[in-house]
């Protein structure tokens, strides 16, 4: 069954018709209203306020005058004294309109206690936004092709709930879309932090293929530091990663959302294709919620577009795809960068844990680059560290290179690296220093006596120490004066066979040879 026709609204144009083909024509109320496409009572009401006004004939008295002149004759208030057509100062209205907690309904208000008998508070409202129009007339973008692509954060979430809690997370949608086709690309996330941001803008170029030479984006704080329209300033990271793309990134002034309408437009385009597809669903992983969403992209940017004639995919395909520069042979490998001081202990802080850098520059204040497996830190751009991240908290990850010469020797003083030092001198060095820590409660006592064993090969010799030791451990002599005497008096240097066979002192609890045989 055909839908029925709706009935249009009248001007003053319909008015004169309606009355020439009554009057002239000699149409009947039905006729007219099929003639002109305008229902019978308005056709009706039209021609009892013509008669109301003197006006039931055609031609009219002296043509009825131009169409204000037709509109004040047929809707006078019959029986009132003619209304007050004084109109507002409409650009002073609309310097009121900026002042703070200034409504339109306040400055009616105002303007009837002016003029008791002026018009009504719609018409108030038409003709504001009538001036609003004229005085800020609406700049149309006409993106060339590959030049730009906006970014937003739909204002709209999507529940996630927590397999775990069942606690309930709002996950963020964002969204971007190519300024000449169109195409749309749409990504969810758990919070619109610095790391969300940066991985939305780094997947929208992948779907799309290609890099525009722009990038329109809203002063969201984790992108934009300081949101200024003449000198814009990025985050560290943020600009870095538009660097890595060789593209530009051009912030929008503060809540003026016409400076990124494609976005604004795609944003509610992707609230109701996507958002209100899936508000009757329950979705338990950001990854299956994305999938999902990647559906329901493929449906929307293949649909055919009323105004266009042509879908979001053909109007890509055809002439933004070859625009697009290429995309770099890696992607950006997302890193923060933060500020900090060198401590007096030559380390600075970083996600709770403390990593070393070299100890001439205590006191200065260096840039760290953090990426999930690396901490580089530099100094007027320059790389002066580079530790692996640590996840735990609260460790210092030191490297020895960075200390004084005087830190450097006490961090030698492990039990490891004492006897890694003993042994490059001789087996028995090192076996002497092991004992020397090992027969202690705690091996740092033993340490200054190893250092000392260790200092006495300067002095005597690799080779003469090492045999000192052997005969310091025949006779359990473990002590650094024992290796010292023996040293001094030259034993080391004496041979076993050559030593002079002493008798055995005679004592009665001595068995003497005979018993063992």
């Amino acid at each position: 069954m055909p839908r029925r026709k709706q009935p249009r609204r009248a001007d003053v144009k319909d008015i004169r018709s309606i009355l020439r083909l009554t009057h002239e024509s000699g149409l009947s109320v039905r006729e007219v209203s099929e003639r002109l496409g305008l229902s019978k009572s308005t056709v009706s009401t039209y021609l009892l306020r013509a008669r109301e006004a003197g006006l039931d004939s055609w031609p009219m008295p002296d043509g009825g005058g131009d169409d204000a002149a037709l509109e004040r004759k047929l809707f006078r208030q019959m029986g009132r004294p003619p209304r007050d057509t004084s109109e507002p100062d409409w650009q002073l209205v609309s310097r009121e309109m900026k002042r703070k907690s200034v409504t339109l309904l306040l400055l009616w208000q105002e303007y009837r206690e002016a003029h008791p008998d002026g018009f009504g508070y719609t018409w108030f409202c038409d003709k504001f936004g009538a001036h609003e129009k004229r005085a800020h007339p609406t700049y149309r973008h006409r993106h060339a092709a590959g030049a730009v692509m906006q970014t937003d954060y739909a204002g709209q979430t999507i529940p996630l709930i927590d397999p775990g809690t069942g606690e309930i997370h709002q996950a963020q949608l964002f969204v971007a879309v190519l300024g000449a086709s169109s195409y749309t690309f749409a990504v969810a996330s758990l919070h619109q932090r610095l790391p969300d941001w940066i991985e939305g803008q780094i997947r929208a170029l992948e779907y799309f293929g290609g890099v525009p030479a722009s990038i329109v984006c809203d002063n969201l704080k984790a992108g934009v530091a300081k949101a200024l329209w003449f000198e814009p300033t990025l985050t560290t990271t943020f600009a870095a990663m538009a660097e890595h793309y060789d593209t530009t990134v051009l912030p929008t002034r503060p809540a003026k959302p016409r400076d990124k309408g494609k976005i604004e437009g795609a944003v509610l385009i992707a609230e109701r294709w996507i958002i209100a597809r899936l508000r009757n669903r329950q979705f338990f992983d950001l990854a299956v919620l994305n999938a999902e969403i990647g559906h329901l992209l493929e449906v929307l940017n293949g649909k055919t577009m009323r105004h266009v004639g042509r879908s979001r995919r053909e109007l890509f395909d055809e002439i933004e795809r070859a625009a697009l520069k290429a995309l770099p042979v890696t992607p950006f490998e997302y890193a923060e960068w933060k500020t900090a001081k060198v401590h007096p202990d030559y380390h600075v802080a970083v996600d709770r844990n403390f990593y070393s850098v070299p100890h001439g520059l205590i006191g200065r204040k260096v840039d760290v680059r953090l990426t999930q497996r690396v901490v580089e830190i530099f100094q007027d751009h320059k790389r002066v560290a580079s530790h692996v991240r640590s996840s735990q908290r609260g460790f210092h990850i030191t490297v020895n290179a960075h200390m004084p010469k005087a830190h450097q020797r006490y961090a030698d003083r492990t039990p490891a690296s004492l006897i890694e030092r003993a042994a490059r001198m001789g087996t028995n060095v090192a076996v002497m220093v092991e004992r020397m820590m090992r027969d202690r409660r705690h091996p740092e006592q033993g340490y200054r006596s190893a250092m000392g064993i260790l200092s006495l090969g300067r002095g005597y010799g690799h080779v003469r120490l090492d045999a000192a030791c052997d005969r310091a451990l025949a006779i359990e002599a473990t002590t650094y004066a024992s290796v010292l005497s023996i040293l001094k008096s030259g034993l080391d240097q004496a041979s076993p066979a050559q030593e002079p066979i002493r008798p055995a002192p005679s004592h009665g609890n001595i068995r003497g040879g005979v018993y063992y045989q």
